[in-house]
């Protein structure tokens, strides 16, 4: 279908130029700068002065965060912020923050698509493409619902800023704009639901978790023989060390899920933190007859809002260190703590003005909308952390999409049309409300 042909359909509400430009930005998702070009001058268009920021992800300041042992980018990104900002806001009026990430899973050759993924398609009232759920469909809500307001002639009593913030692989682009003094009233995350929800979610609430690995050393007997089986005895076998790592994990994993529990996680899933082993490594292939030097133990411990990263440390290195003592062993087999990354828990007032204007707008729309505790590290907790900027986030219907290995990643079209109709309302209600209403 072509794109005036989808546009006139009557279960495709995005105008033609509305559905042309998601169609463009899908085509240029793979060359990042006709991408920013192409948003750069989408926010142009709609009175933003745009400023490109251009940062080292190694460089921004974290705070309740880490990442030193998993896959980060390398080298410049650039984050692209546009702003439209009165000569004086106007009294009460209040500042508002958008952001989505214009980033997309790297392209795979062998993706397993029915046609090129770079070559949208318009199917069934859904358009079909490379990143369009995550989160092309972000970057469109967010330039669209100013492009409608500006088409009214609307214009904000207060600074609404628009932030296209690199994400994926620890780009950190939303947490960069924050360090270099990006501020607001308030912020809305714009991005599909990965849950398929749609508009019924809104994301309110982030879990944390802090992923870390156990390396547990072994004493082999001494014996150049090839087997061990007979001198199995005079070893300090790793294995031994590692049970009771286990154990004392799934000890600790008890005690918590009965002292630490949050009434959103509770209602979700009957419980509010977990610790999950994921992985355990010890031998060789071909070494049946060996006791192995060492062992590894993967694992994540799951985190509610109030819980920091050091206190997360403690109490895994105290678990840790009381197996081992346990033992009886010598010092050199103390098994080692790595820490590989950390994000804490963060949450939005569901009390608050943000939230109830949003989930307000979203029921007007047709929604049934509710919070989603269950996403972790999900972007909105950045703006909450570094600033204290209540932030939510929501977006349209989506499904397939290729970050969790699905083929065919698509996003609703008329789910993305009430998503800018219902941001655009949220931007001129924020925008104007009364001081009186504002949040603490």
């Amino acid at each position: 279908m072509t794109t005036l042909e989808a546009a006139a359909s009557r279960d495709i509400p995005l105008s033609p130029a509305e559905l042309d430009l998601l169609m463009r930005l899908v085509a240029a998702a793979g060359d990042q700068s006709a991408f920013t070009g192409l948003v750069a001058e989408r926010m142009e268009a709609v009175g933003c002065a745009v400023e490109p920021l251009v940062y080292d992800p190694q460089a921004v300041p974290l705070i309740e965060e880490f990442a030193s042992g998993v896959d980060t980018a390398a080298g410049e990104q650039t984050c692209l912020i546009g702003r439209i900002a009165p000569s004086t806001a106007a009294d009460g009026a209040r500042s508002l923050l958008l952001f989505a990430h214009p980033d997309v899973e790297a392209f795979q050759a062998d993706h397993g698509w029915s046609h090129d993924p770079r070559e949208p398609r318009v199917e069934n009232g859904r358009l079909i493409g490379w990143g369009v759920a995550d989160d092309i469909a972000g970057i469109m809500i967010m330039v669209a619902s100013l492009a409608r307001l500006h088409a009214r002639g609307w214009t904000p009593p207060a600074p609404v800023t628009l932030v296209s913030s690199p994400s994926k692989r620890h780009r950190r682009g939303i947490a960069a704009a924050l360090a270099a003094g990006l501020s607001a009233d308030a912020a809305i995350y714009l991005h599909p639901a990965e849950s398929g929800a749609g508009l019924d979610e809104i994301k309110a609430f982030a879990p944390g978790q802090i992923e870390f690995a156990v390396e547990i050393a072994g004493r082999l007997p001494q014996t150049d023989e090839p087997s061990h089986a007979a001198f199995a005895h005079l070893a300090h076998h790793p294995l031994d060390a590692m049970r009771a790592v286990l154990d004392a994990l799934a000890s600790l994993d008890r005690a918590r899920g009965k002292s630490v529990q949050h009434p959103l996680l509770q209602a979700a899933v009957g419980r509010s933190t977990n610790l999950l082993v994921t992985r355990i490594e010890a031998g060789s292939t071909g070494a049946s007859a060996r006791i192995p030097a060492s062992c590894r133990i993967a694992a994540v411990l799951s985190l509610v809002p109030g819980e920091t990263l050091a206190e997360a440390k403690a109490v895994v290195e105290d678990a840790v260190s009381g197996a081992w003592q346990g033992l009886r062993w010598p010092e050199a087999t103390r098994p080692d703590v790595t820490w590989l990354s950390g994000v804490s828990a963060a949450e939005t007032d569901v009390d608050g003005p943000l939230y109830q204007l949003v989930r307000a707008m979203l029921l007007e729309a047709g929604a049934n909308p509710r919070v989603n505790p269950l996403h972790t590290s999900s972007d909105i907790r950045n703006p909450l952390v570094q600033r204290s900027i209540p932030t939510v986030g929501y977006g349209p219907r989506c499904g397939d999409l290729t970050m969790a290995k699905g083929v065919g990643e698509w996003v609703d079209l008329a789910d993305l049309s009430r998503a800018i109709d219902v941001t655009a309302s949220i931007i001129e209600a924020w925008c104007e409300a009364p001081s009186s209403t504002t949040q603490p």
